[in-house]
């Protein structure tokens, strides 16, 4: 397979989709590794694996309406595989194999099948320090948009997932892009006082527009410099409630396609009709009580 990843939204051909059977029992508090989990198990709602499977079928379809290939990865028994950017990613022709966190670990061999279809000569794989995840990086074009977390408190934080190191890494492996590191506030427990992966507070659709959410970084500085750069006018802002159902989250099946969920009205009302989109509108309410949503159910793999 030939890999090619030059941006989030050029139409795409080949995708993983995480696998929503056998997610096994509902897990501890101590078990959750992300506040929104940690805030569903708590309340009682976490979702159900029969409506996590309807939900990704759902998905599933709409993919394969734009004729897209769609890899799936095998069933591991009792374990969550629904979120398929934590595993791998890929920038240009390259795969990086993230170094998820242990609880996790398991969930690469899931993939051996698809990681195995791939020239080795196209694999990265990373020293064991150097943490990152795909939901903490967005390609666009020249750009890579990198979400960490700077903060001391940085081992004991299960939501920090990506670190200096990895991002020092990524520069050696592609010196001509631009990589700007975006410090991301962080909380294990309050869903609505941290964000998970750069993709939670931001995203890029289109060609030139993104979503964001102001106060997902610690520095207010970083939310102004991708304002600067996508300009304001192609910026759409979400709110506390809108960041904490994920709206940022949606996905790109080409320049002018996302996938949203159906629940998030004011976005998807001016994706259509003030940005002139085409919306596909799933519901995905039930995955997003475990921390992700639609980009980060996938796995992209080529895009034209």
């Amino acid at each position: 397979m030939k890999l090619n990843i030059k941006n989030e939204t050029g139409r795409l051909k080949s995708v993983v989709l995480g696998q929503p059977k056998s997610n096994g029992p509902v897990p501890t508090l101590e078990e959750s590794y992300d506040a929104k989990s940690y805030h569903t198990i708590q309340n009682n709602i976490y979702p159900k694996e029969q409506d996590i499977i309807s939900e990704m079928s759902e998905f599933e379809m709409v993919l394969k309406k734009y004729d897209v290939e769609v890899f799936r990865p095998k069933i591991l028994k009792d374990y969550n595989q629904v979120f398929a950017r934590d595993v791998a990613f890929v920038i240009e022709d390259k795969m990086i194999i993230s170094n998820i966190i242990p609880d996790r670990a398991d969930e690469q061999e899931a993939y051996r099948h698809i990681i195995d279809k791939v020239s080795w000569r196209n694999i990265i794989n990373l020293p064991e320090t150097a943490h990152i995840e795909g939901g903490d990086v967005i390609v666009w074009n020249g750009f890579l948009f990198i979400g960490t977390s700077y903060s001391p408190d940085y081992r004991n934080l299960k939501t920090a997932r990506t670190n200096e190191y990895a991002i020092e890494i990524l520069k050696e492996y592609f010196p001509k892009k631009r990589i700007i590191d975006l410090d991301l506030k962080k909380n294990d427990t309050k869903p609505y006082e941290g964000i998970l992966h750069l993709d939670c507070t931001f995203n890029i659709v289109g060609n030139d527009k993104c979503i964001i959410y102001k106060n997902g970084f610690v520095d207010e500085s970083d939310y102004q410099l991708l304002v600067d750069i996508f300009g304001e006018e192609n910026c759409f802002e979400v709110n506390d409630k809108e960041m904490f159902e994920m709206n940022p989250n949606i996905f790109s099946i080409a320049p002018d396609v996302v996938v949203s969920d159906k629940s998030f009205t004011r976005l998807n009302h001016h994706l259509r009709d003030e940005w002139g989109f085409t919306v596909e509108e799933i519901p995905y309410r039930e995955i997003s009580k475990m921390g992700g949503l639609l980009r980060c159910s996938t796995l992209p793999l080529v895009r034209e």
